[in-house]
């Protein structure tokens, strides 16, 4: 039998009274004691010093000496772990993503070792940072997010340039130079999101930074169409980043009541971004040289990046915060046994074989997805149709030089312009006004109606630009309708954006980047035949074209799922755990299988 401790000297403080409890207690710790010492595998016993502030209850097994056997206290912290993940995988199956609990901390009284925030005011906690951090956070993603869609298209005014030194005489292969950098920004987010989803969003949105300044300048001394293809290519898989992770980095530090103001300045980047480009563009091209159009694109991207390393420095994403605040405890007091509830429910392995392909099942698994990304997808990509456009009709059917033609992409730009300011506040009008109206509970179908606004104007701009198009009208009547159509393209965006984070805000960067994905795809292939569409129908009728395909995408289908959308989602979301759950139970299969002598 173990003998009792000896009473402590005179000068020292007599131990608490000590308290019984189930044996299956986790066993005592300190989150901010500097001396823990674990004496159990030399001695049998712990020692607690005097300065440690004790946060576990001490139970008279513990302090008289080692009676349970180290396996039983083993089997007892699984059991308490296994406990955790049971109830923490169950409160997130019923009350959904969106209400999980984001550390559970109300999970501490049965895990005494459970690391999670300091409170509500805990100022490591993203939603909490000051105001005026979250702000200088949204603009440097925003200006990002501007930079990259800049890039995009700033290529097409120098397109017919490049190609006539390079000897391209296919116009597909011309087009292609410009939307292949769409293919990137399409691939990109399905490793961009779920590696920020492990290892933190700045280091990957730094990393791809300096990347996407490389490849730009590659770009700038490319001297053949394979080189330029390829470095535009490997330019826009590293510009993906913020168009992938910013709608996860604005969840992060906003609310939802508050995101929607950020969501527009994020909204606004790949809206505007594509606009100012061949504005300048077009007259570098043509008074200057090509190659300084990628020349100045690296000026920008670099000041931007300089910019973002000053600025966003600091990490947002609250479950890699919390896993690294563990990671601290656990040096500082030596208790290997400290976790958050994000290290005990999944492994680095298989998180990220299921993050990798979250995007992809999500568009496959979840029909709102589906439908709204698929409109989403289709303005994008009519958006680059005109841009490639553009030269051939204000060059050929209007006269204009290259620099006065570039001029006309203000067009879309003064519709985002006046689209910003109507909607924007519309969208959050609407929004509240609807939560209050159901007893204060928010749904993300909430975020829809404006986005009827944006089908009614999307499908008008159309018709209004081809039209005046073909039959020649003073060059004002084709921009009237870019503006109209860049004017619906604000809600539609904003709506989208806003619904996909609330729908799943625990995975936001996944469900950002499964639209990203798409539109990208849409914005590849759309410029490929648009000289061909036009060649055929012309401007009236192959515009027309787009508007009745615009008709259904943009007022049927929100309409349906504005009424029919939340059993479809919450379906879903069903669906995709399921599918999470028999990756990790194949993998936890095969880790116990390989494990067995």
């Amino acid at each position: 039998m173990p003998s009792s401790p000896s009473p402590p000297p005179p000068h020292e403080a007599a131990p608490p009274p000590l308290q019984r409890v189930d044996s299956h207690s986790s066993t005592a710790t300190t989150t901010a004691g500097r001396g823990y010492i674990d004496l159990e595998a030399q001695s049998g016993r712990r020692s607690l010093d005097g300065r440690q502030s004790v946060s576990s209850v001490v139970t008279q097994k513990d302090y008289v000496g080692d009676i349970l056997p180290e396996w039983e206290r083993s089997l007892g912290r699984e059991e308490t772990l296994q406990r955790v993940r049971t109830v923490y995988s169950r409160q997130a199956e019923k009350l959904g993503e969106l209400d999980a609990p984001g550390d559970a901390s109300e999970l501490k009284d049965i895990d005494k070792e459970l690391v999670t925030w300091d409170g509500p005011e805990d100022p490591e906690n993203p939603r909490n940072f000051p105001s005026a951090k979250k702000w200088r956070i949204t603009l440097i993603v925003s200006l990002y997010t501007f930079v990259s869609p800049f890039a995009s298209s700033i290529a097409a005014p120098a397109a017919q340039a490049y190609a006539a030194e390079f000897g391209i005489t296919n116009p597909t292969i011309a087009s292609m130079t410009v939307s292949v950098f769409l293919i990137g920004f399409a691939l990109g987010p399905l490793f961009m999101a779920p590696l920020s989803e492990l290892f933190g969003r700045v280091i990957v949105m730094q990393v791809t930074a300096v990347l996407f300044l490389i490849f730009n300048i590659a770009c700038a001394v490319a001297n053949s169409t394979t080189q330029m293809i390829v470095f535009r290519l490997l330019s826009g898989l590293a510009g993906s980043a913020p168009l992938a992770l910013g709608g996860g980095i604005l969840s992060d530090i906003w609310a939802p009541v508050d995101l929607v103001r950020a969501i527009a300045f994020f909204a606004l980047g790949p809206l505007l971004g594509p606009v100012c480009a061949p504005l300048i563009a077009g007259f570098i091209v043509q008074n200057v040289d090509w190659r300084w159009v990628f020349w100045v694109l690296v000026i920008v991207g670099g000041v931007a990046t300089v910019v973002g390393m000053i600025v966003f420095r600091e990490e947002t994403y609250p479950v890699v915060i919390l896993n690294r605040k563990a990671a601290r405890m656990r040096r500082e007091t030596g208790n290997e046994n400290l976790h958050t509830v994000f290290e005990i429910t999944e492994d680095i392995k298989t998180s990220f074989r299921i993050a990798i392909t979250r995007p992809v099942k999500m568009l496959v698994m979840n029909p709102v997805l589906l439908m709204l990304g698929l409109f989403m997808a289709f303005v994008y990509g009519f958006l680059y149709l005109m841009f490639v456009t553009f030269p051939e009709l204000f060059q050929g059917q209007y006269g204009q030089s290259i620099g006065i033609a570039g001029l006309n992409y203000l067009g879309p730009g003064v519709g985002f312009m006046a689209g910003l300011a109507v909607f924007t506040p519309l969208l959050q009008k609407i929004y509240l006004k609807l939560t209050e109206a159901n007893n204060g509970v928010a749904k993300p179908e909430y975020r829809l109606p404006t986005l009827l606004i944006g089908g009614v104007l999307i499908t008008s701009g159309l018709f209004w630009y081809g039209w005046s198009a073909e039959k020649k009208l003073h060059w004002i009547m084709p921009l009237i309708g870019t503006a109209i159509f860049g004017a619906g393209m604000i809600p539609v965006f904003a709506a989208v954006q806003t619904y996909l984070i609330d729908m799943s805000p625990r995975y936001a960067s996944s469900a950002v980047s499964a639209a990203t994905l798409f539109r990208s795809l849409f914005g590849f292939a759309f410029p490929l035949f648009g000289k061909q569409m036009y060649g055929r129908l012309g401007y009236g009728w192959g515009n027309s074209l787009m508007a009745f395909i615009a008709l259904p995408l943009g007022i049927l289908f929100p309409l349906f799922i504005y009424r029919y959308g939340e059993p479809l989602r919450i379906s879903a979301e069903k669906r995709m755990e399921g599918s999470d759950a028999k990756v990790r139970a194949r993998a936890s299969e095969r880790e116990t299988r390989s494990s067995l002598p």
